[in-house]
């Protein structure tokens, strides 16, 4: 694990119906049916809503996905996550499709953007890649290929970058490195890093924060991956005096 790691901060796992590569078979976005694309076009329209029976409606009673997340946790966590954000826009692009046993497998990639004003106001872009199996027009199985989330304040906040591997092996050590771009010149930085799981249960858990003043110009730290496949939030919070930015990335141990 990472080490410092007591925080609190919401996991942005975001829920996108947002996807390793696609069968070679896969077919471009422009050939894909009608069927699907009008799906994926009322998904979109149903999450900028924010109109819950809408988007369940494109759920199979039996959905699951990777993280554990069922019908009946979808329907739960989907308000609960809306409720946190004044304004939440939701864009669905198709990336490749195959048909599969009668229905199709898609792969997406699902942009979000978002704004919230409480405790204060910071602004969110995530970016979602995930593969979704439908079946009698419906979303049976869903799998989240990558994930990279960003909440930044409303004042200038640190412009970063960020280097973590997509997967690694179990048991494998990995680096997870936020740099600020900017020189820090008098001003202090402060910062925590974070591993997190990525299940249902994960979700919404508050964490406490154990800040740390940074010497360098960001966070540099080591992790150790699980001992058998998962996936994990890796998380950075980076503050100055005039900003801060909260970065977050999956990996995949696999």
């Amino acid at each position: 694990m990472i080490h410092p790691c007591r925080w609190s901060l919401l996991s942005l796992g975001l829920l996108g119906m947002s996807v390793v590569t696609m069968p070679a078979q896969a077919a471009s976005p422009e050939t894909a049916p009608t069927a699907l694309v009008n799906a994926l076009e009322q998904i979109e329209s149903a999450s900028n809503a924010q109109d819950i029976e809408a988007v369940m409606a494109f759920y199979a009673d039996d959905f699951t996905n990777e993280d554990g997340f069922s019908y009946a946790t979808l329907e739960t966590t989907l308000p609960q996550l809306w409720e946190r954000y004044d304004t939440l826009s939701y864009r669905v692009e198709l990336q490749s499709w195959e048909a599969v046993n009668g229905g199709y497998v898609a792969e997406t990639v699902t942009y979000i953007d978002g704004v919230q004003t409480t405790p204060r106001r910071l602004t969110l872009e995530s970016v979602i890649r995930s593969r979704q199996q439908f079946t009698n027009d419906k979303i049976t199985f869903q799998e989240i290929l990558s994930e990279r989330n960003q909440l930044n304040s409303d004042n200038p906040s640190p412009e970063v970058v960020v280097i973590l591997p997509e997967r690694v092996v179990p048991a494998e050590s990995y680096g997870f490195d936020a740099i600020v771009q900017e020189p820090l010149g008098e001003r202090y930085l402060l910062g925590a890093a974070l591993e997190e799981g990525t299940t249902a249960e994960d979700f919404f858990i508050p964490r406490p924060i154990d800040l740390e003043l940074l010497s360098a110009g960001g966070l540099f730290k080591l992790g150790d991956a699980p001992s058998s496949d998962d996936h994990l939030w890796v998380s950075g919070l980076l503050i100055r005096e005039d900003g801060l930015v909260v970065i977050t990335r999956r990996l995949r141990i696999e």
